[in-house]
């Protein structure tokens, strides 16, 4: 796929989905294609089944039209409200986890290795070096109470990057923004190629994933943000509607499944509570779009130390579990340790899914559970086994 669109497609995809859900839900949440559907898009679907990126991308906007059909019926809505208030605080520790991990990845503080998984990287390293001093700074600028500590720390990591030389130092500030035309509207020349058994499956699977990314996201977000009033979402349907248009104009711009992205923390951690925030982040997305030259200075060892500090804030929400009951313990520390270890928030949730009712049925509690957690833990569970 052309570069250049890409770019360009990814940006008009956060400008409308942000705008989207800061003007109908007034919630303080960015929209942008999901990192983990762009790996499943293009390690699963385009190279590992070899179908062509065009069909892929028709099945991400038929995906994305299901979603806004289930978002008007209020559906989506009504399974994030029945999700246990526990799990929901689960949910929202193990995202903050889950980041965390990425952020420590990303820095090369936590590597991989062959006879234990996981180890710690060369701390010795430049590159990771840098890291650990943006962190350093991002964490003494946040306890000191300097508002948009995140964000200084990411600018003064950048710049400590570029004196000595680890960080290029950018040729120009704007560029010219690159044509969308070779992903324009492709989806719609190839609809009829989609009634295989094969690309179903792949639907069915965006779906899936793309349905519990943002289920775990809005949650977590809430939570944090202090939105949650009586274990439901205020204005959850509209969310969940922006959520899914931006979806579908994504597709039609030429990129993967769209999603509310957990870095919404980064923002309310520093005070964002309404739809003002993801006004601004759509606005900042426009302005990107001309300033593609400097955005080649914010690697991933500057946005490391963001991504773990925001982690922590997130798994504050452990404490929020009840911890006294066995049946509930067991479910959500599934939730929570699943998905930093399988680098994936759908997982956590649909074990935790799993669980749960399990761990009812035996307290002779079943009729606690919502029977749509029932229906979905059963469809968890063949999604593992078929899919």
């Amino acid at each position: 796929m052309d570069k250049g669109a890409l770019f360009t497609a990814t940006a008009l995809s956060a400008i409308v989905g942000s705008l989207l859900i800061g003007l109908l839900a007034n919630y303080p949440i960015g929209i942008a294609p999901s990192m983990g559907l762009n790996s499943f898009f293009t390690f699963s679907v385009c190279i590992g089944m070899g179908i062509d990126w065009q069909i892929a991308l028709t099945g991400v906007f038929v995906a994305g039209i299901i979603f806004m059909i289930l978002s008007l019926l209020k559906i989506r809505e009504k399974i994030i409200n029945v999700i246990p208030q526990d799990l929901k605080h689960a949910i929202a520790a193990g995202i903050g986890f889950f980041i965390a991990f990425i952020g420590l990845k990303n820095a090369g503080i936590i590597v991989s290795n062959l006879d234990t998984f996981v180890s710690i990287g060369e701390l010795a390293s430049p590159v990771t070096g840098l890291a650990v001093v943006g962190f350093i700074i991002t964490l003494m600028m946040l306890v000191r109470g300097i508002n948009g500590g995140i964000f200084f720390g990411m600018v003064i990591t950048t710049i400590i990057g570029m004196i000595v030389g680890l960080i290029d130092v950018p040729n120009s500030i704007i560029g010219k923004v690159p044509s969308i035309e070779p992903t324009f509207g492709v989806v719609f020349s190839h609809l009829g190629e989609i009634f295989t058994p094969e690309i179903l499956a792949v639907i069915f699977t965006f779906l899936f994933v793309a349905f519990f990314d943002t289920a775990g996201a809005l949650i977590a977000v809430a939570s944090q943000a202090g939105l949650m009033k009586d274990n439901k979402i205020p204005n959850a349907g509209r969310a969940l509607l922006a959520d899914s248009t931006s979806g579908v104009a994504g597709a039609i711009f030429g990129t993967s499944t769209t999603a509310s992205f957990v870095e919404s923390t980064a923002g309310i951690a520093v005070g964002g509570r309404t739809g003002f925030t993801s006004i601004i982040i759509s606005v900042c997305f426009t302005i990107a779009l001309f300033f593609s030259p400097i955005l080649s200075v914010i690697t991933p060892e500057v946005t490391a130390p963001a991504l773990i500090i925001v982690g922590a804030l997130m798994a504050m929400e452990i404490s929020k579990v009840n911890w006294s009951r066995l049946e509930i313990v067991i479910p959500s520390f599934v939730t929570i340790i699943m998905m930093p270890l399988t680098f994936s928030v759908a997982t956590g949730i649909a074990l935790g899914f799993i669980l749960y009712p399990c761990a009812m049925i035996a307290q002779k509690r079943f009729k606690e559970v919502h029977p749509i957690m029932y229906v979905l833990s059963f469809l968890f569970v063949l999604y593992f086994i078929f899919v």
